[in-house]
């Protein structure tokens, strides 16, 4: 049956509000992280009563410590993982929409250790929904998975929000599970209690302040600063890239209208790119070294690499539809980003005012 309330115009889109966040209470797990870096600038740049919740950074250098992130938010180091603490965390801050991004996000690192994943995706997903229950203060959750949560069957059309869940490596199986859990908890729990739950599943996402190990982009980057090829696993594998500012978006609407219509807008949403933004590994590296004005050099991992999928792509048609999300750069438009602001904290820019200001030609584009 056509819902009627949800049905879009070509000409209706929706936005980020500002007003909508200002002064909300707001919990991001994960703020430590490099698309929590990012969506915690984002968040206070609407005047949000901001408290993060993470491990420290993953990485040295990071974006949390360049970018300043605490500048205007409470700031907590703690463990998913650790119930009581989390717990404690939640009831003292009494937030009203939680955003969680904590997670252990590689897929070779949860082959070396599958047990710190587990924990971490799955148990720390059932100890946040835990807190965020007994909270009683919370309307909206928004849990932010990935487009691996899919069981991937190498297939050539992209994957919707009803597929199996699944995964044949731990990060990816931990991050279908995640789902199972948020889906046992909105049914259990949230939707008779009025607290709208939701996941997220973007793409294969990149930015400028990602340092990560084992992320295509930061390889690249960090290829061509020492004048090396680039070390490639799988050239000809297909991944839905995306600016990290994409999903994020998708990540504030879905929540705005979470907040309003609980029942409505829970269950899994995709937020990936158009179409033709699905690339190849290669892609990816011949198109970065152009705009870095570097020769292409790359080479084939001669080492053993444990299996990863071929082919992945997400259907976006339900946040197109339902939520009048869509992606506002393309693909070369996120690389030009990426190689701007590169260049511009090399150039002894603040990483935090770099940051803003790419937010700012986001929301304006």
């Amino acid at each position: 049956m056509e819902d009627v309330g949800l049905k879009m115009t070509s000409q209706q889109r929706a936005c980020v509000e500002p007003s909508f966040w200002r002064n909300k209470r707001v919990l991001l797990t994960g703020h430590t992280g490099f698309k929590g870096s990012w969506l915690a600038l984002w968040l206070q740049s609407m005047g949000v009563d901001l408290q993060g919740y993470s491990l420290s950074p993953p990485t040295n250098p990071n974006l949390f410590e360049r970018a300043q992130v605490t500048t205007n938010m409470r700031s907590e180091i703690g463990d998913i993982r650790d119930y009581e603490v989390l717990h404690k965390a939640v009831m003292n801050f009494r937030p009203e929409i939680v955003i969680h991004m904590a997670a252990q996000p590689l897929v070779r690192h949860s082959y070396k250790n599958p047990i710190e994943t587990y924990a971490t995706n799955v148990m720390g997903v059932v100890h946040l929904l835990e807190a965020v229950r007994k909270a009683g203060t919370v309307k909206a959750v928004v849990n932010v998975t990935t487009d691996k949560c899919y069981e991937n069957n190498e297939w050539v059309w992209g994957y919707r929000e009803n597929e199996p869940m699944g995964g044949s490596d731990p990060y990816s199986s931990s991050k279908g599970c995640s789902e199972l859990v948020t889906s046992a908890y909105r049914q259990s729990f949230f939707l008779a209690e009025g607290i709208g739950l939701a996941s997220a599943r973007a793409g294969n996402v990149i930015g400028g302040g990602d340092w990560a190990e084992d992320r295509l982009v930061p390889d690249i980057l960090r290829a061509f600063e020492n004048n090396q090829p680039v070390i490639i696993r799988n050239p000809k594998s297909i991944r839905p890239w995306q600016h990290v500012l994409e999903p994020l978006s998708g990540y504030l609407i879905l929540a705005q209208k979470l907040w309003s219509d609980p029942l409505t807008y829970a269950g899994g949403w995709n937020f990936g790119p158009r179409d033709d933004d699905v690339q190849s590994v290669e892609w990816i590296v011949e198109n970065l070294a152009t705009l870095l004005g570097n020769e292409a050099k790359w080479e084939i991992d001669a080492g053993f690499n444990p299996h990863e999928a071929s082919y992945l792509k997400l259907d976006i048609s339900k946040a197109l539809s339902l939520l009048a999300w869509k992606p506002k750069w393309s693909l070369g438009v996120a690389l030009e980003k990426i190689v701007q602001w590169d260049s511009h904290v090399r150039g002894s820019h603040n990483a935090g005012e770099v940051c803003l200001e790419q937010i700012k030609s986001y929301v304006q584009a």
